[in-house]
């Protein structure tokens, strides 16, 4: 009997800003607008399944303000990334809308880490970028924050600003104060079906801890 045919990975979108930088829009977008299925299993989804207890989970901010469930915020990433590349194996498109950082208490090293578990899977990682000014625009017409205008940026927006970016290596990045989710996904889009192979997160995995044998494991 001829052998069935082996099922193409599905592709995948990594999204990664701050909060109210238009990634969730972008998201849906592209599940609106691109062919085939498009699953989102992004931060948003991860929280909802996360005991109260333990939020907010991988949507920690930067800062280290919760060194108790860093380790275990470390954890649901791997798990998340996991689910990522299961969903590609079986030939299902994935978009993910999530903050990287590791502002933590301590190093994590969680996006290269990230990276090396999608090894082999066609990923294209996506900046999204918005002026901090939009960003407080959106967070008091969105949240009702009560802040001024004028107000001083507080400590954990610029914080966001300034560590979810780093070290900035993407495949292509969007920039939502300019673009509609829409033109955001046609960008993402055209660069899907036209642009040239995706590498991010190649070069993200080249940067992962390698862990270390202990003289003992090999002897």
């Amino acid at each position: 009997m001829p052998q069935a045919q082996a099922q193409p990975p599905g592709q995948i979108i990594i999204l990664n800003g701050t909060p109210r930088s238009g990634k969730s829009s972008i998201a849906a977008a592209i599940q609106q607008t691109c062919d085939g299925v498009w699953m989102n299993l992004g931060v948003d989804r991860f929280m909802q399944m996360t005991p109260t207890q333990y939020l907010p989970g991988i949507g920690l901010r930067p800062g280290g303000e919760r060194p108790d469930i860093e380790p275990l915020v470390s954890i649901l990433y791997r798990a998340m990334y996991e689910s990522i590349a299961a969903h590609s194996r079986l030939g299902l498109n994935v978009v993910v809308d999530v903050g990287h950082h590791d502002a933590y208490a301590v190093p994590r090293g969680i996006l290269p880490d990230c990276a090396r578990r999608l090894r082999g899977l066609p990923v294209w990682f996506v900046g999204v970028r918005c002026p901090i000014e939009i960003i407080m625009e959106r967070r008091r017409t969105t949240w009702g924050t009560g802040d001024a205008a004028d107000a001083p940026v507080p400590q954990p927006v610029r914080l966001w600003q300034e560590a979810v970016h780093t070290p900035g290596i993407y495949d292509l990045e969007v920039d939502t104060s300019v673009l509609s989710p829409e033109a955001c996904a046609a960008v993402i889009r055209q660069h899907l079906e036209h642009g040239p192979s995706p590498s991010a997160f190649q070069r993200l995995a080249a940067m992962a801890t390698k862990p270390t044998v202990s003289p003992a494991s090999t002897a």
